[in-house]
């Protein structure tokens, strides 16, 4: 066996996460001893609520969670967050539409292994996550990127999607609010979107991990609520990590239409199997509790975004539109690009994060790992102070 075959050309094939590249590298330095500041990683920087954390020690303690559970899911969590839906997004389902994942990047995996044969198209609005192509085309999909910039405040027109739509178009993705640029779809806007995919058969695949982080006037509006004919054909992609600060719980989930979450079951039934019991019950009390303690984390990234949003708009040759939803800044460096910056010619956002990290001790994602060169994105879930220092590293570095 020759040394370029052992490892299969389908996973040789997948792009290393930039997100998680970028946080480790940066989380490597600073054990190291240096003073680095990240402003990569996608998750808050609050513990999880105390209650929630209790209730995972309960379950701990109880024999029935140290056994096998259900595939798809403990039923009173699939069942809470069935409650949760028709409470936070309008969309009434029922608990057989819900798979439990082991985190929302598995529920993005699971769907586009159950809805994708060889060939099927993906519209994909880019700035895009870094996740969903490699998804796409591990379940042998076509990955068909839309581009949207700052001037269309990164969202895709309906008339864009008709113009990209063919007789092999199988799914829309849709994601608002959105990572990596923060931008909201207004409701009609996303009316709109989703009346046209239901007129013309088009699955959509919503990502809604965001929902409760919305700013100022605007709001988060569920497509298939929104558009109760699109039911049928619309997968809901969600999961505690963003709102409930449990990025390590390692809990998403998946809601459709009940062929596509008995197909996506049986799936995961060969893979992981259930999601660990403890998590699901810390889960349990997360979707079925207040949201006093997502108030008080979305009051912080609130104003963490409009200082990050001030700080970067202040730096000569970078552009930054204002966070509209999620925790992300997402600026053009454009402007302040094609020079020798740290000792290197810089003409890349992905140089730019190079040397960045390397010599201001800042780390950033550049936006060639979204599908958006030019751009960068810069995470506001981290305290104030850090904050501030890092922003203002990179302001010196670009004097």
């Amino acid at each position: 066996m020759s040394q370029e075959n052992r490892v299969s050309r389908r996973i040789a094939s997948i792009a290393e996460s930039a997100t998680l590249a970028v946080d480790a590298k940066a989380k490597a330095l600073k054990a190291a001893g240096e003073p680095v500041i990240g402003f990569g990683a996608g998750e808050p920087d609050f513990p999880t609520p105390e209650a929630i954390v209790e209730a995972a020690v309960a379950a701990c303690r109880n024999p029935v969670n140290h056994r096998y559970s259900p595939t798809a899911g403990i039923p009173e969590l699939r069942r809470a967050i069935a409650d949760k839906t028709a409470r936070d997004s309008g969309y009434g389902v029922i608990p057989s539409q819900v798979l439990v994942t082991n985190g929302g990047k598995h529920a993005v995996y699971n769907t586009f292994q159950t809805l994708l044969d060889p060939g099927d198209e993906v519209l994909l609005p880019a700035p895009y996550w870094t996740t969903y192509p490699e998804a796409i085309a591990l379940a042998g999909g076509q990955e068909i990127v839309l581009s949207t910039t700052a001037e269309t405040g990164f969202r895709v027109t309906v008339d864009q999607l008709e113009a990209a739509r063919t007789s092999n178009t199988k799914v829309l993705l849709f994601v608002s609010p959105s990572n990596p640029t923060g931008a909201v779809y207004p409701p009609e806007d996303v009316e709109a979107i989703g009346t046209w995919a239901a007129e013309h058969g088009v699955w959509v695949v919503t990502d809604e991990i965001y929902e409760h982080l919305t700013y100022g006037d605007h709001v988060f509006t569920s497509m298939p609520a929104a558009v109760p004919a699109l039911a049928d054909t619309c997968v809901v992609l969600n999961g505690v990590a963003k709102t409930y600060a449990m990025t390590g719980w390692r809990v998403g989930w998946m809601i459709g239409p009940e062929d596509v979450i008995s197909a996506a079951t049986n799936l995961q039934s060969h893979s992981t199997s259930n999601v660990a019991n403890v998590s699901q019950r810390a889960a349990l009390a997360a979707v079925s509790g207040d949201l006093d303690a997502v108030a008080m984390m979305r009051e912080a990234f609130a104003r963490r975004g409009t200082m990050m949003h001030s700080m970067l708009s202040a730096i000569p040759g970078v552009v930054c539109p204002e966070p509209q939803g999620a925790f992300y800044c997402f600026p053009s460096f454009e402007g302040a690009l094609g020079r020798e910056l740290g000792g290197r010619m810089v003409t890349t956002t992905l140089e730019l994060a190079e040397v960045l990290l390397d010599v201001a001790k800042v780390a950033i994602v550049p936006g060639e790992a979204f599908g958006a060169p030019g751009y960068a994105r810069l995470s506001f879930a981290l305290g104030d102070d850090d904050l501030e220092v890092g922003v203002r590293r990179i302001a010196e570095f670009l004097a």
